[in-house]
């Protein structure tokens, strides 16, 4: 059963039939690279993104970054023929609507990599949310199959569909409820409250991911390169806080070692939740 990898902080999309962009997004310092062959190629280009998905594959993957491809929806098995190839670690899959279409499609994927000699449910599946009604059995899709890892957002599609601007304010609802959902499933939540699209008012996007890290989101997706950095830096945990987490467990322990429940450290009330908080804060540490 593939996992979300917790090294993943930033995952950037690349048109998958843009030659220029994709020989050089392996520069680009994302942790993950995902080929899109959806909404960034438009319809007469997309005979030429599938046929040069294996060499897209091959120069993206230079800089050890994770792979992934964006399919046409979990029905287009020319996407999946193409997209279902040693390196690629998995799909991102848009528009899902049900459980059923996604347990459809693992029965594809199965199908496909005992064909190919691959892993068999080694292809591992991040399903967009991106409509009032997949949002409405968000727990169904989550718990679909043992193939998804992750569940993202899809912030411009879904404020399309419940007839709203996509601000930070009207997507910190749905945002937050996306985080629960995950976190019940089991699986990575992605994503921040505000609009993906909106990528050149950068103080906007910081204060965005700052406040998705406090909601419990730990990496998202984006679409231009100037984005990464921020993502990498606000998805990680920084060295001091690292230390004062590893503090504050040690001084927990030891009280605990003499039968106390809870102490003061640091000026901060330290009881069984703080002290699984700052455990949590080192799990989620890739370094």
């Amino acid at each position: 059963m593939p996992q979300f990898d917790i090294a993943i902080r930033s995952l950037l999309f690349c048109p998958a039939h843009r030659e220029m962009l994709v020989a050089k997004v392996h520069l680009r310092g994302a942790d993950a690279i995902i080929l899109d062959l959806e909404d960034a190629v438009p319809a007469a280009e997309k005979a030429v993104a599938l046929a040069r998905l294996q060499d897209s594959i091959e120069q993206s993957a230079q800089s050890g970054a994770s792979i992934w491809i964006r399919i046409n929806g979990s029905g287009c098995d020319d996407d999946l023929d193409a997209a279902v190839v040693e390196r690629v670690a998995g799909l991102v899959v848009p528009k899902v609507e049900s459980a059923a279409e996604l347990q459809a499609l693992d029965i594809k994927l199965e199908k496909l990599e005992q064909l190919r000699g691959l892993p068999v449910g080694g292809t591992a599946i991040i399903a967009q949310i991106e409509t009032l009604a997949a949002f409405g059995v968000v727990d169904a899709i989550a718990s679909a199959t043992d193939r998804l890892v992750a569940i993202a957002l899809g912030t411009e599609d879904f404020s399309n569909s419940a007839d709203m601007a996509p601000t930070p304010e009207t997507l910190y609802w749905p945002s937050q409820q996306i985080v629960f959902a995950a976190r019940r499933a089991g699986v990575a939540p992605l994503g921040f409250p505000a609009s993906i699209a909106d990528y050149t008012d950068i103080e906007v996007f910081h204060r965005a991911v700052t406040r998705a890290r406090d909601m419990g989101f730990r990496a998202a997706m984006c679409i231009h390169p100037t984005q990464v950095a921020i993502l990498n830096a606000e998805f990680s945990p920084s060295s001091e806080a690292i230390n004062e987490a590893r503090d504050l467990i040690a001084a927990f322990e030891a009280a605990q070692a003499t039968g106390i429940g809870a102490i003061k450290h640091q000026g901060r009330m330290v009881d069984a939740p703080v002290a699984e908080a700052a455990r949590r804060l080192l799990r989620n540490t890739s370094g």
